[in-house]
């Protein structure tokens, strides 16, 4: 069996399921940039923790963590079954890391898993297991997950972060609900953000990526808020020591918001 590559997905809003644009058109290719995966591992941002959780729910049940947006949203079902046989095997694996696990019996998939995983894998017939971030950790501590869970990609599991690589709400809602211009100094920002992670992670640069909020232009511009980004770093520690990034997807929204998303080999 292949070992399977480790991926990180910009998820979008909650609309990107109904809305043409380039990501959504994007995450439609997925299953065609990897080998059919047997399960998934998802680490989403918006499953927040203290400490690392690993959901263990055979049946996971929708969880609609948006207001204001199309009423089909909210009638939409991704009906991929839980895995609790492999959470059972991810807790085993972050507890030999030492990194403290706790397991969940019950939880739904929230948007930053249900909807790249619709436009990805719609049959939803692949198993799906969810861990969490924890937004008071740091890049190393995400990197450390999924260095735990790489053993995962020999038996053809999937490992994905669903995150973003830019996130700064307060422009965007001020941007599309209020009508505001795109600043074209943040414009600047978010493109300078975006092409020191796509050159660091080229040149496999760990050092530079988990010291990013020294090392990176303009982080607080991009990330006030740190969550979103965490995934990217799930995802690249999951791909081991000699990791390999190709840029899958490049777009930006309403002229500033980033898109990108890579595949780790």
């Amino acid at each position: 069996m292949a070992t399977m590559p480790t991926l990180f997905v910009s998820h979008g809003g909650p609309d990107i399921v109904i809305k043409d644009t380039p990501a959504r058109r994007y995450l439609e290719t997925v299953s065609t940039l990897v080998p059919r995966p047997k399960a998934i591992v998802i680490m989403s941002a918006h499953f927040e923790t203290h400490g690392v959780t690993v959901v263990t729910d055979p049946k996971p049940d929708m969880i609609y963590d948006f207001r204001g947006f199309a009423p089909e949203l909210y009638e939409m079902v991704y009906a991929a079954p839980g895995a609790p046989v492999l959470a059972e095997k991810v807790m085993a694996l972050l507890e030999d890391a030492g990194l403290l696990p706790a397991r969940l019996g019950r939880r739904g998939y929230d948007h930053g898993t249900w909807t790249p995983m619709k436009l990805a894998f719609p049959e939803a017939d692949i198993p799906i297991v969810q861990v969490s971030i924890d937004p008071n950790a740091d890049a190393a501590w995400h990197y450390a997950i999924g260095k735990a869970l790489a053993p995962l990609r020999e038996e053809g599991v999937l490992l994905v972060g669903s995150g973003h690589i830019t996130h700064n709400l307060r422009a965007y809602f001020s941007t599309m609900r209020q009508g505001a211009a795109v600043d074209p100094e943040l414009a600047g920002k978010v493109e300078a953000f975006t092409q020191w992670f796509a050159q660091k992670l080229a040149a496999n640069d760990t050092e530079a990526l988990l010291d990013w909020k020294r090392e990176a232009p303009f982080p607080a511009d991009n990330h006030p808020t740190d969550e979103h980004l965490m995934p990217i770093f799930f995802a690249y520690g999951a791909a081991g020591a000699g990791a390999k990034a190709e840029r899958v997807h490049n777009s930006v929204d309403h002229g500033f918001f980033a898109n990108d998303s890579y595949l780790f080999h």
